[in-house]
Formats: C-alpha cells, sequence, structure tokens
C-alpha cells in the first residue's frame, strides 16, 4: 500500500515538473527575439485564415491555403530572410489567432485582421497592408455608382445589428434600409430583387463578387478599417523589418502584382 502511494506521489511530482517546463517552454518561445529566430530558422510562422475567399482559403484539391494573404506573407518572408527562406502558414480563427501570437505559436498574423485602438493595446501592427472599409455590391449595369447615388428610392441589405446597418444610416439617411440576419440571406436577397444593394466589408463583398461575376463593388469605400499585420508586444525590430519588407515590394512591384492577381477588376 505504501509503496502503491509512493509511486503516486512520484507520478503527481513529475506531472507537474512536466507542466511547469511546458509552461516555461511557451513562454521563453513567445519571449524570443522573432527577427533573430526567424533568421536562425529561415522560417517565418504566419497565423492565417482557412476559409475567407481570396484572401485566405484552403485548396481542397493540392490542401494548401491560397489567397492574397498568402502571397503577401510569402513575399514578405522572401524580402526579410531571403529567396531561400520559408513560410510556413498555421491555420486561425477571429478568436484564436491573438492567443496563438501570445503563446508563441505563430511570428505573426496576416489574417484581414483591422487595425484598431483596442487591438493596439495587445498586439503591434504593421503599416496598412490592405485599405479595407464599407463598401456597396450591386447588379452590373446599376445606376448606384456608390454611396452619393444612395437616396429614398433605393434600398439597402445589411446584417442585422452590424456596424455595417449603423454606417449606412450614418452615410445614407435616406436610404432604406432591410437588415437580414446573414450575409447569406442578404445576398439572396439581393440576388432576387429585395434590395438594390447590399453593404458590408470590402473585403467580403469582393469574394462575393468573384464567385457571382453578375455582380460588383459600386464606388469607393466609405469607412476606414485597414488591414495590418500583428505582431506581440516588445518586437520592434521584427516590426520594422516587416514594414521595411512591405515598402520593398510596394516599390518594386511585386506588391502590385499580387493585388492585381486576386483583385483583377478593383482600383488600387
Amino acid at each position: 500500500m505504501k509503496q502503491m502511494k509512493l509511486k503516486f506521489c512520484y507520478l503527481t511530482i513529475l506531472v507537474l515538473l512536466v507542466s511547469i517546463l511546458t509552461g516555461c517552454s511557451k513562454a521563453s518561445l513567445a519571449e524570443q527575439d522573432i527577427l533573430e529566430r526567424t533568421q536562425s530558422s529561415n522560417k517565418i510562422i504566419w497565423g492565417v485564415k482557412n476559409d475567407t475567399r481570396l484572401f485566405g482559403l484552403m485548396n481542397i484539391e493540392t490542401r494548401k491555403v491560397e489567397g492574397f494573404d498568402i502571397d503577401i506573407a510569402k513575399a514578405l518572408t522572401t524580402e526579410i530572410l531571403g529567396e531561400t527562406g520559408e513560410a510556413e502558414f498555421i491555420e486561425v480563427t477571429s478568436k484564436t489567432r491573438i492567443p496563438l501570437l501570445k503563446n508563441g505559436n505563430i511570428d505573426a498574423i496576416i489574417a484581414t485582421m483591422t487595425i484598431s485602438d483596442e487591438r493596439k493595446k495587445v498586439v503591434d501592427f504593421s503599416d496598412v497592408y490592405f485599405a479595407a472599409g464599407q463598401s456597396l455590391l450591386v447588379k452590373k449595369g446599376s445606376p448606384i455608382k456608390g454611396i452619393e447615388s444612395l437616396d429614398e428610392t433605393t434600398t439597402v441589405l445589411a446584417v442585422k445589428g452590424s456596424t455595417s446597418a449603423v454606417n449606412i444610416r450614418e452615410k445614407a439617411p435616406k436610404a432604406k434600409i432591410l437588415e437580414l440576419e446573414n450575409y447569406a440571406e442578404a445576398f439572396t436577397a439581393l440576388q432576387s430583387g429585395q434590395g438594390d444593394a447590399m453593404t458590408t466589408d470590402n473585403s467580403i463583398l469582393l469574394g462575393m463578387a468573384e464567385e457571382n461575376p453578375k455582380f460588383v463593388l459600386a464606388g469607393e469605400i466609405f469607412t476606414d478599417e485597414p488591414y495590418g499585420i500583428a505582431i506581440n508586444k516588445g518586437q520592434e525590430s521584427f516590426v520594422d523589418a516587416v514594414n521595411q519588407a512591405l515598402a520593398t515590394i510596394q516599390e518594386n512591384g511585386v506588391y502590385d502584382d499580387i493585388f492585381t492577381k486576386w483583385f483583377p477588376n478593383v482600383e488600387k
């Protein structure tokens, strides 16, 4: 009986030691200088979306994630680490991306993440890499050419309770607003003629237009919600390296090539 108790005590101590060591390992990983680590490993680990059309979407046939964010990450990796540098991708969601970054599981987040003052309290951001904002989706040939076209004769479809619904009431107070439960319902309503335009972030609308070529975006964005690359606090050297790489691909034409590849019908 005493031997069993002794074995149990040893086992408990062993489990506690493993937990402590694992915790210390994760903490030290998150606290390491990312730029030095990536240069040593010749690899940058990016947190990306796997379910967002045009930005980060898993190709079922190749089992590889593809999109604008993916190609930008690859280009930045090449600039920072050279031609032999490897870009590794780990799937993140809106809920998991910051915890994974904080734990050191990923080096940076490039996943349609809007720069905001609230998020700046917990992460640092690169310079803007995609000018996201609210826009309008209409049928091709529509007389609606932008937010200025909306009046009392037009009906705009939005998702119920969203900031998009709030913004459109502010930006086009004369327009009629019809709120639906989700994006799918709103787009179905647009297709059936229940509304003249649908509104939400341009990144979402671009995906819908790409899938349904009878629809196009109308006019410029009318809210400012830019996307940035999120990096853990205390990693200034890595932030500087990402910003320098971003500036380089914007200057040498690589960024424009990637943008045109994914958004051929959109003016940058």
